[in-house]
């Protein structure tokens, strides 16, 4: 991952420790990025290429209820879906306001704001995506969504 201060190198050290470990602890993995990005909620699903589905592998801060909702994503669904497909970012500075159609009417039950969503992908083929977001409306910086990438295809060699 390319990472410039001294803190951005401790917060990939640690997310490489728990990457590093086997078996992986994708929970793990997945609660030290929505820490290290100031967030509340996450999720990481992994790409069956045959169904053309996101898989549900790890989750933060998301209500019971949603779960069946999010286990499985199509591609082209929702913000997962929509950066699986596009093979990029999708971001939402405020979920809760958002009338652009990309999250689903259900993600607003996660009483989150600022969202993106992120394809993990390695030397051009998809992993599968993950997403943290923040309580409050958010624009993540370009910084910030270049970080982000680099973690998606360090999380990819793990997959």
């Amino acid at each position: 991952m390319k990472v410039m201060g001294s803190t951005d190198k401790s917060k990939r050290d640690i997310i490489l420790t728990y990457l590093n470990k086997q078996p992986i602890d994708w929970q793990k993995v997945l609660s030290e990025v929505i820490l290290s990005f100031d967030c509340t909620t996450g999720t990481i699903h992994f790409l069956d290429a045959d169904k053309s589905i996101l898989e549900l592998q790890a989750h933060q801060g998301i209500p019971g209820f949603l779960l069946p909702k999010i286990a499985e994503i199509p591609i082209g669904k929702g913000m997962a879906g929509i950066a699986a497909e596009r093979r990029q970012p999708v971001e939402i500075c405020n979920l809760q306001t958002d009338v652009s159609g990309v999250a689903r009417p259900a993600a607003k039950e996660t009483k989150v704001e600022g969202s993106i969503a992120v394809p993990m992908i390695l030397n051009g083929v998809l992993y599968g995506t993950f997403g943290i977001a923040k309580p409050v409306p958010y624009d993540f910086t370009k910084g910030e969504i270049s970080k982000l990438l680099d973690i998606g295809a360090e999380m990819s060699r793990y997959v």
